[in-house]
C-alpha cells in the first residue's frame, strides 16, 4: 500500500525543516509527501520545494488545500498531517496494517507537548472520546483509503469542523481504526490562549456544530 501525507501549511517556516527532515525516513520508503501552501508569506513553499517534495499552492483553507493535495496524490491511502505534528517513525507501516480488513479509515492517539501539565490530560480526554464517538480531529492525523475518501465526497468546503464532518461521513463507511501509537502535535494555541479557556472553546463550538450552527460562524469565533 502506497501511503500519501497531506501536509497544508499558512506560515510554518518555523516548522517544515524539522517536519519534513522527521519524514524523510518515510519518503526513502516510498511515502509520498505533499505541501499544499495556503498563500504563505515567509517563504514556507519555498522551504518545501527546496527539500524535494511535491509542492502545491492552493486558496488559504485547510479544507482546500487538503483537496488539493489530495486530487495530486497518487497513493493508495492518504494521511493529514498538521505542519506541527510529528508522526512515529513507522507511520507507514502502522496505517497499512491499520487499513488492512473491514477499517476504511482512522487515526492516531495525539500527544500535545507543552509546559502545562494539563496538556496531557486534554490529550487523554481527546482520544478517548475519539474512541467513544468514531469522532477524529487533525491533530491526530487523519489516514484514509483514497477510495473512501473519494466515496464520501473529501474535506466539505468548511472554515472549520471539517475534520469532524470527514469523520461523520467516514463513520458510515466503518468505523475508525484508533491507533495507540501516538502523533505529538503543539501546545503552542493551547498555551498561547490558555488551556482551560481553550477547552472551554472547543467543547462550545462543537456543541454549537451538532446544534446546526453554521461553521462559517463558528470560524469567527475561533479566531
Amino acid at each position: 500500500m502506497k501511503l500519501s501525507i497531506v501536509i497544508p501549511v499558512l506560515n510554518e517556516a518555523g516548522n517544515l525543516p524539522g517536519l519534513l527532515a522527521r519524514l524523510a525516513p518515510l519518503r526513502a520508503r516510498g511515502t509520498e509527501i505533499i505541501v499544499v501552501d495556503g498563500g504563505s508569506s515567509d517563504g514556507s513553499a519555498g522551504i518545501a520545494e527546496c527539500a524535494g517534495v511535491v509542492t502545491l499552492c492552493s486558496p488559504t483553507g485547510r479544507a482546500c488545500q487538503m483537496n488539493a493535495g489530495a486530487d495530486r496524490a497518487t497513493g493508495d491511502a492518504l494521511l493529514f498531517l498538521h505542519a506541527d505534528t510529528t508522526l512515529p517513525p513507522s507511520a507507514d507501516r502502522i496505517v497499512a496494517a491499520a487499513l488492512q480488513g473491514s477499517r476504511a479509515w482512522g487515526r492516531f492517539d495525539v500527544r500535545i507537548d507543552g509546559r502545562s501539565p494539563m496538556l496531557r490530560v486534554v490529550a487523554a480526554m481527546m482520544n478517548l472520546r475519539s474512541r467513544l464517538t468514531g469522532i477524529a480531529t487533525g491533530d491526530q492525523a487523519i489516514f484514509v483509503t483514497r477510495q473512501a475518501f473519494d466515496a464520501v465526497g473529501r474535506f466539505a468546503q468548511l472554515p472549520l469542523m471539517e475534520d469532524i464532518e470527514l469523520s461523520r461521513r467516514l463513520k458510515t463507511i466503518s468505523p475508525p481504526a484508533c491507533v495507540r501509537q501516538r502523533v505529538h502535535t503543539s501546545g503552542r494555541r493551547w498555551e498561547t490562549r490558555g488551556v482551560w479557556r481553550t477547552i472551554l472553546l472547543m467543547w462550545r463550538l462543537r456543541w454549537a456544530w451538532w446544534r446546526g450552527v453554521p461553521a462559517e460562524r463558528l470560524a469567527e469565533r475561533y479566531r
